[in-house]
């Protein structure tokens, strides 16, 4: 396996693709299919993409970020980014899972710049602050840039079982704070007996999802892991930046198969390095996770848009219809209104959510998702 680099890489040559395709059910009844969490606005001022993209620079300027999402959803991601170009919010014509996405970004940045490093993360994600994230990155890129494939390990802070782990092996490095080791392997969400074992062995991390390697190493590591894949993408390569690339990219995303890029090369590589930053990251799944990053008053009650709480404690009112929400004698309940729907639920069942929207689903109620 390649030694990990112990400078930093050429800054110029980093690319960031930012996968944007989900539909962020558990964040009903503001996440929609036409406006999915990562296009709408759920923890501060911008929306989660925008901050997204925010986080980045000036690390990465916005013309080398790239997203990656759907046909639906490519118009409003790109109004909502008015600096990225154009063409590098590419739209999947059918969703294929994260190896796909991979495939297809690292195609293009390999085109657009033959030395691209690039950097893979989720549109959905609190990370802060700014600058101990961008350090992080920095030495991942310096990693990669080594010809190591990277991923981003957070230091666990209770036992999740919501999460995937990553068991880090030998120490590579470590500079302010920011440690490389190799990975010796990877875990599936774990049930609470085995997620507290990994707490208190402190060699396990939460996969955050964050991945770093060079366009040209993914590639080569693709082929060789999941040649089917990159066989079937080949024609993607010579119709970037032409007339033809949406018909071609549509004729070979069809008959894809679904598979993940953990389960396609992260499990079967050999040059895999876990990079664990001092940054504090959080997923942001559900109504829950909001009552971590959104301010409260003294009664522990997060308040947004036209609120009343009166003698009511450790809960969230959110009004997006400019009507007011009064709540009396509330502990521990969320209550979300929007124009067409309200959500009430206790604190603690908001990942729940989903099997509202699949009610809907099942009554045919489209209007609603």
């Amino acid at each position: 396996m390649p030694n990990a680099a112990d400078s930093s890489t050429n800054s110029e040559h980093v690319y960031a693709v930012i996968m944007a395709g989900g539909s962020g059910t558990r964040f009903w009844p503001i996440s929609r299919a036409a406006a999915p969490k990562q296009l709408v606005r759920i923890v501060g001022d911008a929306t989660m993409i925008q901050a997204t993209v925010a986080r980045l620079q000036p690390y990465i300027p916005a013309e080398r970020v790239l997203i990656v999402t759907t046909a639906a959803l490519a118009a409003e991601t790109r109004r909502q980014l008015p600096a990225l170009k154009p063409d590098h919010v590419i739209a999947e014509p059918v969703g294929r899972d994260t190896a796909a996405c991979v495939a297809l970004a690292a195609l293009v940045i390999n085109r657009i710049d033959p030395q691209g490093i690039m950097i893979l993360l989720p549109a959905d994600q609190v990370i802060t602050p700014t600058v101990d994230f961008q350090a992080a990155l920095a030495v991942g890129a310096a990693t990669a840039q080594a010809g190591n494939l990277v991923t981003f390990g957070i230091q666990p802070r209770f036992a999740a079982t919501g999460y995937g782990y990553i068991e880090v092996g030998a120490a590579v490095s470590s500079k302010d704070g920011i440690s490389v080791n190799r990975v010796a392997r990877f875990v599936e969400k774990p049930d609470q007996a085995n997620a507290e074992k990994y707490l208190a062995a402190g060699t396990y991390r939460w996969n955050a999802g964050i991945f770093c390697w060079q366009a040209s190493t993914v590639i080569s590591e693709l082929r060789q892991h999941c040649a089917w894949l990159m066989e079937a993408l080949v024609p993607l390569e010579a119709a970037w930046g032409t007339a033809a690339w949406e018909k071609v990219l549509n004729d070979v995303y069809q008959p894809l198969k679904r598979i993940s890029i953990d389960y396609a090369l992260m499990e079967k590589s050999q040059r895999i390095c876990v990079v664990t930053g001092t940054y504090q990251w959080d997923d942001v799944g559900s109504w829950d996770s909001l009552y971590d990053h959104l301010p409260a008053d003294a009664n522990g009650v997060i308040s947004r848009g036209q609120t009343l709480p009166i003698d009511c404690h450790d809960s969230l009112l959110v009004s997006e219809t400019g009507q007011l929400i009064a709540g009396i004698g509330l502990t521990g309940m969320s209550v979300i209104a929007t124009k067409d729907a309200i959500l009430v639920v206790p604190k603690g069942r908001s990942q729940e959510v989903k099997q509202v929207v699949d009610a809907l689903k099942a009554q045919g109620r489209a209007e609603l998702l």
